[in-house]
């Protein structure tokens, strides 16, 4: 019964996978739209600091917010 249950699945992930790349469209990039602007690319510099260093940064303020707030409810 668990060989026909492995098949089953397996055949509805395949056959959902086949639809969806199936369904998709190329995203076109090449082609420009009416109104579109791009800006300036992000240096290595500004790409590390937004993607790599802020979250970093973001997590350990929150931690330490977090164990600022713990310690002080376990005075009293």
């Amino acid at each position: 019964m668990d060989k026909k249950n492995s098949l089953r699945a397996g055949a509805v992930v395949a056959g959902t996978t086949l639809t969806t790349l199936l369904m998709t469209s190329p995203a076109l990039a090449l082609t420009r739209d009416d109104g579109d602007d791009p800006g300036t690319g992000l240096s290595v510099v500004e790409t590390l600091g937004l993607y790599v260093a802020l979250p970093i940064v973001l997590f350990v303020v929150i931690a330490g917010l977090v164990m600022v707030m713990d310690k002080s409810g376990k005075r009293s």
